[in-house]
C-alpha cells in the first residue's frame, strides 16, 4: 500500500477486512457479508467477455472539475487527523470496487453521522459542486426515504438519512487522478476525476419506499420520471418494435444485473436495438437515457449525452414486465458506452410477498461498460502516459 500525501498530510492507508472492518461505526452486520479486496481483476462490463477497445481516451472538455476539487479539499481539510486517516485513500485502491447498495454491511470511510454538522455541509457541498440540481436533489430526497424508512419500521441503528459513507481516493487536482464514493443504502455514487474529464459510475439509486406519506419527510418521493418516461417510451412503440424489446415476464423480485460485486458482469445486448426507430422515437431514448446522464454536472451530462449518441445505432432497449398504467416492469439500456438499468423490486425492509415486485421499490444502476467504470481505462491510460517518466510521480505499471 503506497503512502499518501493529501493537503501537505501523509496518511498511510489499510485496507480493512472482515471483522476489523465491521468494528468501526457503522459496521453492524447481522447478515454476515464480509469486506474485503474484490477477487477478480477488474474487467468490466461487457456483452462477451470481451471488452470493446478504442471507446475512451484523454481528452480536454473543457468543463472545469475545479468546484469539484474545492469542495473536496475543503471537506478534508475540516476533519481532524483520525477522520482524514478514515476518508483518504490511494486512487489505485480497490476500496472503489467495495460498494454496496444494501443497509447490512461494513463500509469504510466517514458517515454523515460522525461528522458536525459544519462538516456534513461540506459534505453536502461536494455532492452539490459534482452533480446536477436534479441529481443532488435525487441523493438528498434518497437519505431522506432512508430516514422515513427507519420511521415506519422503527430502526434508526440500520436505517437513516446520515448512514452515508464519504471516502477520497487521490489527492483532489487539477492535472493527477482522484475521485471520491459515497456508499450507503440505496445510494453508491463513484466519481472519478482526470483533468477536466468525469466518470461518475457505477452509480446506485432507489429507495424502499419510493415516496414518504407521513413522517419527518412527508411528500418526498423519487424515481417517478425514471419510471413514467419508460412506461411512455415502451408504449410509444410499434406492436413489432414492442415484440422485440421484450425479453421476459417480470416474475422475480429482482432483475437488475449489474449491482453490488459485478463488475465483471457479462450482459449480452438484447431486445430493440435502436437503429430499428424513427427519428422521433430516438429523440424519446435519449430523452430517457437523459435522466440517467443528467444527474451529473451539466457540462458533463452534454458530453456524456454525446458519446452515447455516437453509439445509438448500436443502443439496444430491452423490457421484462407489463405495459398497463399500474404494471411493475423492468428495462435496460446498453450500449458500448452505457448500461441503465431500472427495475421494479420485491418487499425487502417494508410488509408484502418477498418475491412479488411493487412500485414502492426501485433499483437503478448505471455503469460505463467496456473498462471505464470507475475511470479505470483512463487511469490506466495516465500511467501509461507517464510510464517511462519517473519525475512525474507515477508507480510503473
Amino acid at each position: 500500500m503506497r503512502l499518501g500525501m493529501v493537503l501537505g498530510l501523509p496518511v498511510m492507508i489499510a485496507v480493512l477486512a472482515g471483522e476489523a472492518a465491521a468494528q468501526q461505526q457503522g459496521g453492524f452486520n447481522p447478515g454476515g457479508m464480509a469486506r474485503g479486496a474484490p477477487t477478480e481483476p477488474f474487467v468490466g462490463v461487457t456483452t462477451d467477455g470481451t471488452p470493446k477497445t478504442g471507446l475512451y481516451g484523454i481528452a480536454g472538455t473543457g468543463v472545469s472539475t475545479a468546484p469539484v476539487a474545492d469542495a473536496a479539499r475543503d471537506l478534508i481539510g475540516s476533519l481532524d487527523e483520525d477522520l482524514r486517516g478514515k476518508m483518504l485513500f490511494a486512487v489505485e485502491d480497490s476500496e472503489w470496487r467495495n460498494w454496496a447498495n444494501i443497509h447490512r454491511f461494513p463500509r469504510q470511510g466517514v458517515s454523515l453521522g460522525e461528522m458536525s454538522p459544519e462538516q456534513r455541509e461540506k459534505a453536502h457541498a461536494l455532492l452539490r459542486a459534482s452533480l446536477s440540481e436534479r441529481g443532488y436533489r435525487t441523493s438528498r430526497d434518497i437519505m431522506r426515504l432512508n430516514h422515513h424508512l427507519a420511521e415506519l419500521v422503527s430502526n434508526f441503528n440500520e436505517y437513516g438519512e446520515h448512514l452515508y459513507w464519504f471516502t477520497v481516493m487521490g489527492e483532489p487536482s487539477a492535472t493527477e487522478p482522484w475521485g471520491w464514493q459515497i456508499d450507503g443504502h440505496h445510494l453508491v455514487i463513484n466519481y472519478f476525476v482526470l483533468g477536466d474529464q468525469v466518470v461518475m459510475t457505477p452509480t446506485f439509486m432507489g429507495s424502499e419506499p419510493v415516496k414518504a406519506a407521513s413522517g419527518t419527510y412527508a411528500g418526498t418521493s423519487i424515481l417517478e420520471l425514471e419510471q413514467e418516461k419508460g412506461l411512455a417510451f415502451m408504449q410509444s412503440l410499434t406492436p413489432e418494435q414492442r415484440q422485440a424489446a421484450v425479453i421476459g415476464a417480470k416474475e422475480g423480485r429482482s432483475e437488475n444485473q449489474a449491482e453490488m460485486f459485478k463488475d465483471n458482469v457479462t450482459i449480452p445486448y438484447a431486445g430493440l436495438r435502436a437503429d430499428r426507430l424513427s427519428p422521433a422515437q430516438q429523440d424519446g431514448l435519449m430523452e430517457l437515457i437523459g435522466l440517467y446522464a443528467g444527474n451529473i454536472r451539466d457540462g458533463h451530462a452534454e458530453i456524456k449525452l454525446d458519446e452515447v449518441r455516437a453509439h445509438l445505432d448500436e443502443t439496444h432497449f430491452a423490457w421484462i414486465g407489463g405495459t398497463g398504467a399500474d404494471d411493475v416492469f423492468y428495462y435496460r439500456i446498453m450500449s458500448p458506452v452505457v448500461l441503465i438499468e431500472f427495475d421494479h423490486q420485491g418487499p425487502i425492509a417494508l410488509d408484502g410477498p418477498r418475491g412479488t415486485p411493487t412500485r414502492n421499490h426501485i433499483h437503478t444502476v448505471v455503469r460505463t461498460p467496456n473498462g471505464n467504470d470507475y475511470g479505470k481505462s483512463l487511469l490506466r491510460q495516465h500511467y501509461e502516459a507517464f510510464r517511462n517518466d519517473p519525475g512525474h510521480g507515477h508507480p510503473s505499471k
